[in-house]
């Protein structure tokens, strides 16, 4: 029988400067009456690990180049971000009017390479964790040495789902267990062997997790996920071992090289 999910956000401190965030994080189990349990799975905030960090940014400080000036005006967009997106991001498919670009970075594909501009002061930029998994790695083995238990974590951040309004939850790092779980060749209800699914789990606890911790004010940017049944493991992550390759990518694929039309690249057609 399927055991029971409960996740329980944690609030903390608002910072808008570098700190400790182990600290921070001990401090707020501890207010909250929390105790960690081997086999938990905590989910900390990707801005509030990228602030920990260091890693905020004054907008009026970002020197522009003619090529973010050109992408600007052309997308409608503060400079200073165009700029910034130029830099974080490892490949820009295009963008939109309403002051955004589709990038790619670390594996995830999102608007302005994850740059953040909310609940943080006005004027200034939250940009995501330099190494995510190695920053969540090092989270976790610092917080299993002081609080003495094994546990999974997860950096956590919103993401927009194709052709849907709305943000949920993506794990834009994971350490301590297995981040997906391969079901090609189970069985199904009806006995047909699976030939595809691979299910996201450290995605799925993200958009658990995000549930709980919001998007505004709500000062939550930890939340812990019992009962998830993840398999835990000491085995370094990467972001290889979560990123699906391009050319296997329904949406990449579809909307580059996979275009119907007559006038798309002859090589991807069948």
């Amino acid at each position: 029988m399927p055991q029971s999910l409960s996740v329980t956000p944690i609030s903390a401190p608002v910072r808008n400067r570098p700190f400790d965030l182990v600290a921070t994080l001990v401090a707020s189990l501890k207010a909250a009456q929390i105790s960690l349990r081997d086999g938990d799975v905590l989910a900390i905030s990707s801005k509030y690990a990228s602030i920990a960090s260091g890693r905020t940014l004054n907008l009026a400080d970002i020197e522009k180049t003619p090529k973010a000036e050109e992408l600007a005006r052309r997308y409608q967009m503060d400079a200073a971000v165009a700029q910034l997106v130029l830099e974080e991001a490892e490949h820009i498919f295009g963008g939109i009017k309403l002051g955004f670009l589709l990038t790619s970075k670390g594996g995830v594909i999102s608007p302005n390479a994850g740059l953040d501009r909310s609940n943080i002061p006005s004027g200034q930029v939250v940009l995501l964790p330099q190494k995510p998994f190695e920053t969540a790695e090092a989270i976790r083995q610092a917080l299993q040495r002081r609080l003495r238990c094994r546990i999974g974590l997860i950096l956590s951040d919103s993401w927009l789902m194709p052709g849907r309004y709305g943000t949920t939850g993506i794990a834009i790092a994971a350490a301590g267990f297995q981040p997906i779980k391969d079901e090609r060749g189970k069985m199904d209800l009806f006995g047909n062997p699976m030939a595809v699914t691979q299910i996201g789990v450290a995605d799925s606890l993200a958009a658990c997790a995000q549930v709980v911790m919001g998007e505004r004010n709500e000062a939550t940017p930890f939340a812990l996920i019992r009962g998830a049944d993840v398999e835990l493991s000491e085995a370094a992550l990467s972001a290889a071992d979560v990123s699906i390759p391009w050319r296997h990518c329904i949406y990449v694929e579809s909307l580059t090289l996979g275009l119907i039309p007559v006038e798309a690249p002859q090589a991807s057609m069948p």
